[in-house]
């Protein structure tokens, strides 16, 4: 394990996130959470929802920092920045772009995305400072404000960790920090909550392995697409189809294997987010 994955997880990196409760503010003013036993099931729920669509697209920023720190000599329609101008038509966007736009459109709530947006504007920030790379700066760059898996992924890339770990920092903080907050704010044992998080490490570490596989199957899978989609342009008569018009894949558009990643998602924790941010009165900032 490389030693950078405990900064990445250590809540006191100075990055923002210990003002963040993950909904655990709104779901105890709720009453959804009130002591040990119902604030595991929180946990555990969070953790197989958010938590491993956060590793999953923190995997899938670290597979775009590797392509963009090391880009391949022959063009690849999957993994090729999109820097220069298409011939005869607009400039593509850069790929940090279409991957924010990927997770903009999996965090379904307006107030779930600013405090995605806030820490990881914070945790680019510190890291800049911390692990200078020339992939962050090509990331602040093309988005200022990126989303926190985007952050993380490409942090962790910069400091030298795997995806896989980068995975693990991912889904630990979307339970590290929750029940951090639930500890400060209902007086609980932290003992006992220390506990809940020690019973989640198994579910750590299958959310992380299915977090890189994951990645890995969709950059696969849409290499094949691509190689299919080119040989049917360049062998018309193949298709079952004659009378389609087929065009050859961009060969600087990441977005087939950025279709591939999953949405999954958390209905209620959308709601807590949102009756939080219209809270008179709050300790978090989520």
């Amino acid at each position: 394990m490389n030693p950078a994955l405990l900064l990445l997880a250590d809540s006191r990196l100075p990055a923002g996130g210990h003002a963040h409760s993950g909904g655990t503010e709104q779901a105890i003013t709720s009453g959804a959470v009130s002591d040990v036993p119902s604030l595991a099931r929180f946990l555990r729920g969070r953790l197989h929802t958010t938590g491993a669509l956060a590793a999953t697209l923190t995997a899938a920023a670290h597979a775009q920092a590797t392509t963009t720190a090391s880009p391949p000599v022959t063009a690849s329609p999957v993994t090729s920045p999109s820097t220069s101008p298409a011939p005869n038509g607009p400039t593509p966007r850069s790929p940090w772009v279409l991957l924010d736009a990927e997770v903009d459109a999996r965090t379904a709530a307006p107030a779930q995305r600013e405090a995605s947006r806030t820490q990881g504007r914070l945790l680019l920030r510190v890291a800049r400072r911390v692990w200078p790379s020339p992939v962050l700066e090509e990331l602040a760059r093309a988005v200022p404000s990126p989303h926190h898996p985007i952050a993380l992924g490409s942090v962790a890339h910069a400091a030298g960790a795997t995806a896989e770990e980068a995975a693990m920092a991912a889904a630990y903080h979307a339970i590290s920090g929750p029940a951090t907050a639930a500890v400060r704010l209902l007086g609980l044992d932290p003992v006992a909550v220390h506990g809940l998080l020690a019973d989640l490490t198994p579910d750590l570490t299958a959310i992380a392995t299915e977090a890189h596989l994951t990645v890995t199957n969709a950059l696969s899978t849409a290499d094949l697409t691509v190689t299919d989609a080119r040989s049917t342009a360049a062998n018309p008569a193949s298709t079952a189809h004659p009378g389609l018009t087929i065009q050859p894949p961009d060969p600087a558009d990441p977005r087939p294997w950025l279709a591939a990643l999953p949405a999954y998602s958390s209905p209620a924790l959308d709601l807590l987010a949102e009756q939080h941010a219209r809270a008179e009165v709050r300790l978090f900032v989520s």
